[in-house]
């Protein structure tokens, strides 16, 4: 029966990789003190099927389709924050998290040399200490054999494991304060008093309305949809949205009076839907700039997406899936119901033509030679090419007729799917070497993964923390995106309850991938004289 069971699994890699895949994922549920492998449990199932079935290999291209995958979604997601991350205080935190990425591949290399480790168990070793996918496949590359994996798999789980421990550790020290996380969308209804009277609503939004948004008008008893050279009486009232409860309170204090109740129960000139977000044509474009239905009067009031509210400033794009509320006539909601096409099918749609040309573009990137004086040619590769041209057009959003953003539960998809299918390939791949190398020297190289892991969290955290005083919860975040993995930063965000983790990783998470990428590749010609093997 054994027999029987080893020769289909190595005689079909589509069903083995799906074997790997779907127990992989059953066994990442498991969860022990808080702490579960998730996707990268499939690694380990891989390679407990490699072990099992030796005749067992993933052949072909379905490995690199999921890391692309993968690193596209990756970039796509976060592209305008990487962005915004390389001014300011975002290239201290790179420059920081740079250091001791370095600094973990110095250690890498000088424990390997000292234990006599081959240099491809070592850039395995430093890309799972890294939980760095990319890393492992730019290994792979350089060196022409399996052993990358091998060092990768020992190092995995300490790399996901480590950095949540110190962060865990790292709280219980410091002892961070964090302000109450706040209600991103406060609505409210000020009446306008005495000394305002004849002043026109643009006059006001620069001065005490500055920080809010006026989404509706009451004048002479009926609501209407505010215009700048609207003048307002003695009386009336504007019905106000802010993220910051207390710009509605200092908006008050200046023009009036808080008086709830008489716009939002006066429908019969202005109604309020809300509805999906489902068409293209209103998907990635600024709010100043999105097209509204003409002959009447329409006001976007709120947006909600996924789980957070949203004030819908000039400058917010809107995305598929997103819950948009509108004001407009009574009778014209079902044309405000066409326009943005209100399907809640919209949260996975995406354009496919966008997603093939971006990968052709990346894997093209990817292909491009860079001759380094002294070390060889070296490429971007899959691991690089592909994410780069992802972070460009997630920063573009929109090129004419071409949306290249996804909605969030499509890029979660894409990326697990990605990386579900690229972690079964190397686990099957490399579960017979795995065994044998485990055997002879695992534990040496397990020490050597935690040395790499703890030396690169200790630079940022007690580095970022004691001497460049970064606060704790942008910390956390350059911390989870200098070692990788999701999960860490799923834990960051419980010890540090503010919105700042996501931005620090979506900041060092990108960057650090790339020179994870170009430090494996540069050493592996090192080592191998440029002819790998």
């Amino acid at each position: 029966m054994l027999d029987l069971a080893r020769d289909i699994i190595g005689s079909q890699p589509i069903l083995t990789a799906f074997l790997a895949i779907g127990l992989g994922y059953l066994v990442g549920q498991i969860n022990i003190a808080g702490f579960s492998l998730g996707v990268g449990a499939v690694l380990f199932v891989g390679l407990a099927i490699g072990a099992f079935a030796p005749k067992a290999q993933i052949i072909g291209p379905i490995g690199l389709t999921g890391l692309i995958m993968f690193l596209y979604g990756i970039g796509i997601l976060y592209g305008r924050q990487f962005f915004e991350g390389m001014v300011g205080v975002g290239q201290k935190y790179n420059l920081l998290a740079l250091v001791a990425c370095i600094a973990g591949l110095f250690v890498a290399l000088g424990l390997g040399h000292i234990f006599s480790i081959k240099i491809g168990h070592t850039l395995g070793l430093y890309a799972g200490s890294m939980t760095s996918t990319a890393s492992l496949q730019a290994a792979l590359d350089v060196m022409k054999n399996k052993d990358p994996s091998i060092g990768y798999s020992i190092a995995y789980p300490f790399g996901v494991i480590g950095p949540i421990l110190c962060i865990y550790f790292m709280t219980r020290i410091v002892k961070p304060k964090f302000p109450v996380k706040a209600q991103r969308f406060h609505m409210a209804e000020i009446s306008i008093g005495q000394a305002f009277s004849g002043k026109k609503l643009q006059d006001l939004t620069s001065t005490a309305l500055a920080d809010v948004q006026v989404t509706m008008v009451r004048k002479g008893g009926r609501n209407f949809v505010p215009e700048p050279e609207m003048a307002l009486s003695a009386g009336d009232a504007v019905l106000v949205v802010a993220e910051r409860e207390d710009a509605i309170g200092k908006a008050a204090a200046q023009l009036g009076s808080l008086e709830p109740g008489r716009l939002a129960s006066d429908r019969a000139d202005l109604d309020y839907i809300r509805v999906f977000v489902g068409k293209a044509s209103v998907v990635g474009v600024p709010l100043a700039n999105l097209p509204m239905p003409a002959g009447y009067p329409t006001h976007l009031l709120h947006v909600r997406r996924y789980d957070a509210d949203l004030v819908p400033s000039p400058d917010l794009m809107l995305e598929f899936g997103d819950r948009v509320g509108v004001l407009l006539p009574p009778d014209r909601k079902e044309e405000i119901r066409r326009h943005f096409g209100d399907t809640v099918k919209a949260a996975a749609e995406f354009s496919y033509v966008s997603l093939g040309i971006g990968m052709v573009l990346g894997v093209l990137l990817g292909l491009i030679p860079i001759p380094i004086p002294g070390v060889g040619i070296v490429t971007l590769g899959i691991g690089g090419g592909p994410l780069i041209v992802a972070l460009i057009l997630g920063k573009l959003r929109r090129t004419g007729p071409l949306l290249w953003t996804m909605p969030l539960p499509a890029n979660i998809v894409l990326r697990n799917f990605g990386l579900a299918m690229f972690l079964a390939t190397v686990g099957v791949n490399a579960g017979q070497p795995f065994v044998r190398t485990v055997a002879e020297s695992g534990f040496t190289m397990l020490f050597i993964g935690v040395a790499i892991l703890l030396t690169t969290v200790f630079i940022v955290l007690l580095v970022g923390h004691y001497i460049l005083k970064i606060p704790y919860d942008d910390l956390v975040g350059v911390a989870s995106g200098a070692t990788g993995n999701p999960a860490i930063l799923v834990y960051s965000t419980k010890m540090a309850p503010t919105e700042r983790p996501d931005i620090g990783y979506a900041m060092i998470f990108p960057s650090m991938t790339l020179v994870k990428v170009i430090s494996a590749q540069i050493v592996g010609l090192l080592a191998t004289g440029g002819a790998g093997g």
